[in-house]
């Protein structure tokens, strides 16, 4: 055996793959790869952008619509109502001797139409002339009515019991009455009238009840 040992050493066409070491073949090296091509980068490629994060345009403005339409239509019915109704149901007018005014009796009808009492804050009229100037003018105090029919007995046509600020309407229920104002037109300039409206601005309510 050490003659073959030494045979193997010193034989330079003997075969070298034996590891002098050990009894198993040494495996040959494995060949070394090429390195990969350098991929050409583009920054505007990224995933972390707009045009790979979002989905397509058409679908992005249908989304918006369909949710302007849901708000639209939510704030639509959400949106603040008047608490009343009702209607002038009469109106007498009487001119001021030498002043260049005229008082007006306007009797109305109130209804509560909501489910809670109607306290009254203020009445006010708004009368539009012909030519499309407006006036308006708080109520009179109620307590001054009779004093204004005796001096005036035409404003007591067709009157009603006053209707004041601080008048509660229970929930459903209505009421006749009559307010007195007074514009500074001649009283053939109101009776020409474009229009005359009565707003009622409730406690505790953004909008008046408007009555024409």
């Amino acid at each position: 055996m050490e003659l073959v040992y030494n045979q193997l050493m010193t034989d330079p066409e003997s075969d070298t793959s034996l590891d002098p070491r050990s009894d198993q073949p040494v495996p040959p090296p494995q060949p070394v790869s090429p390195p990969a091509p350098i991929t050409e980068f583009h920054i505007g490629d990224e995933f972390g952008t707009a045009k790979r994060n979002l989905p397509p345009a058409g679908i992005v403005l249908i989304c918006i619509a369909a949710v302007a339409v849901i708000v639209g239509i939510f704030a639509f019915k959400e949106r603040p109502k008047p608490q009343g109704a009702g209607s002038i149901d009469f109106v007498a007018a009487a001119e001021v001797p030498g002043q260049n005014m005229i008082l007006a009796a306007i009797t109305m009808t109130l209804r509560n139409t909501a489910a809670k009492p109607l306290w009254i804050h203020t009445l006010k009229a708004e009368l539009t002339t012909a030519d499309g100037k407006t006036f308006d003018d708080k109520a009179a105090s109620a307590v001054d009515l009779d004093r204004y029919f005796q001096a005036f007995p035409a404003l007591k046509e067709s009157a009603e019991p006053p209707l004041s600020p601080e008048t509660k309407l229970a929930a459903g229920a209505a009421q006749k009455g009559t307010i007195i104002v007074s514009f500074k037109v001649t009283k053939e300039a109101f009776d020409q009238r474009k229009s005359l409206n009565v707003a009622i601005q409730p406690y505790d309510q953004v909008l008046p009840v408007v009555l024409k």
